[in-house]
């Protein structure tokens, strides 16, 4: 039992062209993520051909201009399109959005050559990305990183270790924020490294409680050169491209983590509906209706709290504390209706033969990456006292 039956969510979305494209992507989700998710996450297996895929269909390029190669479509769009694939695989959907987060850097910071040159192929679907800021005791302290590029005739030499990086030793590229001054924020610029540079090695793949399907690496910068053009930005402006592109990630985050919340509801709902107790179904039941009732607000909540903050930010309006209010949300959300499904399963939903356990440690990282929840609660309460 899976919820590839469950009925579609209704969405209001902006033109003609974003509802083929949702479309699309159901077919795509149905066709190509939901009949391999199960198999492949329990054996690790990093679905890079889906990518390609995605990237074939346009879906790695969405919310990027159409001059180079991208959709061109507005967030609230995007992430409605990352919602649906997050509820077929969370793998694949955090990927995407990994991605995404990957080509901020050169699409908002980098000058029109650089993104002449390089952000083509990024968006094309040939190439995959990774975003590389955490280090081993550089987490939530981002400004406290250590990895150093020094400057040399022909650019810089990289020596450092990210860590947590999402298709580490699988990416194509990896915009890398490294220290190239002074301690502190103002220290701190974008490099822009190829996936393939001398002296870059991937440590073996983290062993987690979930998403086995997407590999999570350290990566070792052992006098890794890159030429000067690579520098994104202003140096010294890398801390400021590390924070815009963490406000649009976490709006990502926020999308992965209300879908799988849906395709836990969706699957909570059909096995109550056909599951028999006492001679009726169990949805019958008050107590586990209501429970089901709460799932449903709570995920309608927070999809109206992601999709409020992408409306801002498409109106070039600040969006800071809304994405780090939907990222709160939307992720605690997830963990409480993941694990409400279980429980609406009962001893089914302890056993691998329903998705509803893979769901559960599916979303406790969401409440991690980009940022922890108390992170989030700390920018939202700083945003509030601000004078």
């Amino acid at each position: 039992m899976n919820a590839a039956s469950a009925k579609p969510v209704e969405r209001q979305l902006p033109t003609e062209e974003a509802r083929e494209l949702l479309t699309l992507t159901r077919e795509l989700v149905a066709r190509e993520l939901q009949p391999r998710a199960a198999e492949d996450e329990a054996a690790g297996r990093f679905p890079r051909d889906v990518f390609a895929t995605l990237g074939e269909a346009g879906l790695l390029s969405l919310p990027y201009p159409e001059q180079f190669g991208g959709g061109d479509q507005p967030y609230e769009v995007y992430l409605q399109v990352l919602e649906e694939l997050a509820a077929g695989w969370l793998a694949v959907g955090l990927g995407v959005s990994v991605h995404t987060l990957s080509c901020h850097a050169l699409a908002g910071f980098g000058t029109d050559e650089q993104r002449a040159a390089w952000l083509p192929g990024m968006l094309s679907g040939a190439q995959l990305g990774a975003y590389c800021l955490s280090e081993p005791q550089a987490g939530s302290d981002a400004a406290s990183l250590r990895t150093r590029a020094e400057s040399t005739a022909d650019g810089y030499v990289i020596r450092g270790t990210k860590a947590w990086i999402t298709h580490g030793g699988k990416a194509d590229f990896y915009s890398a924020i490294v220290r190239t001054g002074e301690d502190g924020p103002r220290g701190i610029s974008c490099l822009l490294v190829p996936g393939d540079a001398a002296n870059l090695s991937a440590a073996p793949p983290e062993h987690k409680m979930g998403m086995n399907s997407s590999p999570t690496a350290q990566l070792h910068f052992d006098g890794v050169e890159v030429d000067r053009e690579r520098l994104i930005g202003e140096l010294g402006q890398g801390f400021q491209i590390a924070l815009a592109a963490l406000d649009s990630g976490r709006l990502g985050i926020a999308a992965c983590a209300i879908g799988v919340a849906q395709a836990a509801l969706d699957l909570a709902v059909e096995y109550a509906g056909t599951r028999k107790q006492f001679g009726r179904p169990i949805a019958d039941f008050q107590g586990l209706s209501f429970m089901l009732a709460d799932m449903a607000t709570q995920i309608e909540a927070g999809r109206a709290l992601y999709l409020s903050a992408a409306r801002r930010k498409d109106a070039g309006l600040a969006f800071s504390k809304q994405a780090a209010m939907a990222k709160l949300f939307c992720t605690d959300t997830a963990m409480k209706v993941t694990t409400d499904a279980v429980q609406v399963l009962g001893g089914y939903g302890y056993t691998q033969d329903f998705p509803a356990e893979r769901y559960m440690r599916e979303a406790k990282v969401l409440q991690i990456v980009e940022g922890t929840n108390q992170i989030q609660r700390l920018v939202i309460g700083r945003h509030l006292t601000r004078v």
